[in-house]
């Protein structure tokens, strides 16, 4: 596979593989797999909490109900403290 990068991207790559004393492939197939890892988790926790919507485990939040309730309670807070 061959990879294009920005001539930025590709002079930090040089860059951090001479400080390390690694190779340029290395540097960048080590990004690419944390990359890759977190991805799939991320993926991974939004398809579970699709699925425990879908099914009616969790029920959503109204954002802006949300937002309200927070700031109520943020107001609260700063004139209890008073």
């Amino acid at each position: 596979m061959e990879v294009h990068l920005r001539p930025e991207t590709e002079s930090r790559i040089q860059e951090l593989a001479a400080k390390t004393g690694r190779a340029p492939d290395d540097v960048v197939e080590d990004a690419m797999t944390g990359y890759l890892q977190e991805l799939t988790q991320v993926r991974e926790m939004i398809d579970t909490r699709y699925d425990d919507l879908k099914s009616g485990r969790v029920k959503p939040v109204d954002g802006e109900q949300a937002f309200a309730n927070l700031r109520r309670k943020s107001k609260a807070r700063r004139t209890s403290r008073s």
